[in-house]
């Protein structure tokens, strides 16, 4: 069925009704089709994924306050009991940590003592004999040999030790120093540590007795760094 227009030379049918019909149908848009039953089922884990914490065994705040509650529930009830368990835990503690700072684990050292540039200063140091780890027994023995009860030849004797103690301290200091800004700066040349608190650190270090310094000596004396 066409419809008509009329027009100035008569009536003119620019389209029909069935074509109306038939060009709104060809518009609609098929619904996509359903994806097929046996399509393959999409992975589990997408490109990139990152694993949890607790897939990791990162401890959080909230694990580890159930860990201290589950800890807790199993104290004993009776309040004696229950104190004395809990210092033995405090001192294992204790223990444990101390353990660890003398093992060198970064996890547990102080600020002062951490980074890779403070390890290399403590092996530097610990590789030599150092002459400050001498220093604070000649101050003793120079204390008492210069006391005024003491012979002249004495007090002149204890006098010279302090001196030659002094340089040997000043020149060992010079020599630590000199080797820190050279190691330091060929194997972390781009390090931000301040070469003076590294020169420090390391000389007080120096003046400590091997068997007292923390973290533990890692090298021999005499073992190449």
């Amino acid at each position: 069925m066409h419809a008509a227009i009329a027009g100035r030379d008569g009536p003119r049918y620019p389209f029909s009704v069935s074509s109306l019909f038939r060009r709104k149908s060809e518009d609609v848009i098929a619904e996509p089709a359903a994806a097929p039953a046996d399509e393959p089922a999409a992975p589990a884990r997408r490109k990139g994924y990152t694993p949890s914490k607790k897939e990791l065994g990162v401890a959080t705040p909230k694990r580890s306050v159930a860990e201290k509650r589950r800890a807790a529930d199993s104290l004993p009830t009776d309040r004696r009991e229950r104190a004395k368990v809990l210092r033995e835990r405090e001192r294992e503690s204790r223990r444990e940590r101390m353990d660890a700072i003398k093992a060198g684990d970064e996890r547990y050292l102080p600020a002062r003592d951490q980074g890779p540039e403070r390890s290399l200063v403590r092996d530097i140091v610990d590789s030599r004999r150092t002459a400050g780890t001498w220093f604070f027994a000649g101050a003793l023995l120079v204390l008492f040999g210069s006391n005024s009860k003491m012979p002249p030849a004495v007090q002149l004797g204890a006098n010279l030790v302090w001196v030659l103690l002094a340089a040997a301290v000043i020149i060992d200091a010079f020599l630590i120093s000199r080797k820190i800004k050279r190691l330091v700066g060929e194997r972390f040349p781009k390090t931000t540590q301040r070469m003076g608190s590294l020169y420090t650190y390391g000389i007080m270090r120096s003046l400590t007795f091997r068997r007292m310094r923390l973290p533990n000596p890692k090298v021999k004396l005499g073992q190449q760094v």
